[in-house]
């Protein structure tokens, strides 16, 4: 590898969890190959700890998307939000750079800041993105908005899609951005503008592993697409490796003390490959009505179960439905849980998971079985690759209205715990979770992407 020392690159993330964790578990991985990390995001990010500078050695940095600091980003309009990063983002970042003492020799972007590849090009250094879904999603987004293959319509969505190095999907199990039910336009918007302007970006990196979807990812390179897996980017603690960045690396909050001991200890006396653990991640509000049914599906399965519930902000802990009180001695309803450290308990013994990609990997890496329990964008396709490709476990199957009943919660549990095919779960997860060590262990197929990347970068 050549000189790294006056090589600094510059991350730019949108301030969600989703996006600035794996980006800061990217910046680390960049950190232990003598690189000089800087990670920058719109201001509101650190409100809570203004006197933060660094983060595990990587260096913060922040620029205004032009709303007030108390605009609520996450419950309120999220058009307007975008759009006034889409404005305001980039002079910004790009004043941001000019006055910073470091001359960077690259930029990474996540795909919901496009606008920094045009930046990069007004400083004449290249432009990198880090692809925070699999492989499978970017193949399928980038036929889908270059106009290469025929997706669903109004009129034929009893179709399937078969993409180079994929297996065929039914309609219902490609990303809900590509279909004509879409309700979300500017994400749609969003992804138009990245994969209709791939030309700007110098190197795709993966939030994934060559072993986790290999056809795929060769089907690309071979097309003249470069695909650089780099992942799985999880804690260093879910892939066998000591952590040296001097700490967690869950994004700017620090983790809570008090509720990580309480759900660790709770957990410590269970049995082994007892419980269910059940999360929907950051940003999903449960329903009344979904509560309900999982309640009742871990009642009747008599499981041990560790369950975060997300309640609205206008909704009390104690307004749960009443099925939560009988249920309670049979586990334990938190807030929140030290995520990775709960899916590496020896006593977890699946996930039941909306199946986004920042949780999907993890317990990928863990080795912990899905149940799969998709909603929208990447997640039921997520669930096919579960259920189908990697056969690491099962979906819930959905109701005529588009929800789920408890008795098909109950079901799930048990095929996965304890059915006819869960030993094949567990094998095929305990398969993954060795490949995903071996793939960031030195010397692996993402140390060598990540060692190939870092050369481009100090030569070009």
């Amino acid at each position: 590898m050549g000189s790294t020392n006056q090589t600094n690159v510059l991350l730019v993330t949108v301030a969600a969890q989703g996006h600035v964790n794996p980006m800061l578990r990217l910046g680390h991985l960049l950190l232990s190959k003598g690189l000089h990390v800087t990670l920058a995001t719109h201001d509101h990010a650190l409100k809570h700890h203004s006197s933060t500078s660094t983060v595990g050695g990587i260096q913060l940095e922040f620029f205004s998307d032009g709303l007030p600091k108390d605009y609520n980003r996450q419950n309120n309009d999220f058009n307007v939000y975008m759009n006034s990063l889409r404005q305001n983002g980039p002079v910004n970042l790009s004043a941001m750079i000019r006055s910073h003492p470091r001359k960077f020799s690259c930029i990474i972007n996540t795909p919901f800041v496009p606008w920094a590849a045009d930046v990069a090009a007004e400083f004449q250094i290249p432009c990198a993105m880090l692809w925070i879904q699999p492989c499978t999603l970017y193949q399928i987004y980038y036929c889908f908005y270059n106009r290469l293959n025929i997706f669903p319509t109004e009129t034929t969505l009893d179709m399937d899609v078969k993409l180079p190095g994929l297996p065929s999907f039914a309609s219902h199990e490609l990303p809900s951005f590509v279909l004509p039910s879409n309700t979300f336009p500017t994400f749609g918007s969003i992804l138009n503008e990245v994969l209709q302007n791939i030309h700007k970006i110098k190197w795709v990196l993966g939030n994934s592993f060559m072993e986790l979807e290999k056809d795929v990812i060769e089907s690309m390179n071979d097309s003249g697409r470069p695909f650089w897996p780099v992942g799985p980017l999880v804690p260093a603690g879910l892939v066998g490796k000591a952590d040296e960045t001097g700490g967690d690396l869950s994004g700017f909050d620090r983790l809570k003390s008090i509720e990580t001991d309480h759900c660790l200890q709770w957990l410590d006396k269970q049995p082994p490959a007892s419980v269910v653990y059940i999360s929907f991640g950051s940003l999903i509000f449960s329903s009344e009505k979904q509560i309900e049914s999982i309640a009742m599906g871990l009642k009747s399965s008599k499981r041990a179960f560790l369950w975060v519930i997300k309640l609205p902000e206008n909704q009390e802990q104690g307004e749960e439905v009443k099925i939560l009180e009988e249920i309670k001695p049979q586990g334990l309803i938190v807030k929140w849980s030290p995520q990775t450290a709960v899916l590496s308990h020896p006593s977890v013994g699946c996930f039941l998971s909306h199946c986004g990609w920042n949780s999907l990997v993890e317990s990928l890496a863990a080795g912990v079985p899905v149940i799969a329990c998709p909603e929208w964008s990447d997640q039921p396709t997520n669930a096919k690759l579960v259920t189908e490709v990697w056969k690491v476990g099962v979906k819930v199957r959905k109701n005529s209205e588009g929800g789920f009943e408890g008795e098909e919660v109950g079901r799930c549990v048990e095929e996965v715990m304890s059915g006819p095919r869960s030993e094949e779960f567990r094998r095929n997860a305990a398969d993954l979770k060795r490949a995903a060590r071996e793939a960031v262990a030195d010397g692996g197929s993402s140390d060598r992407n990540i060692e190939l990347f870092v050369n481009e970068l100090v030569s070009y």
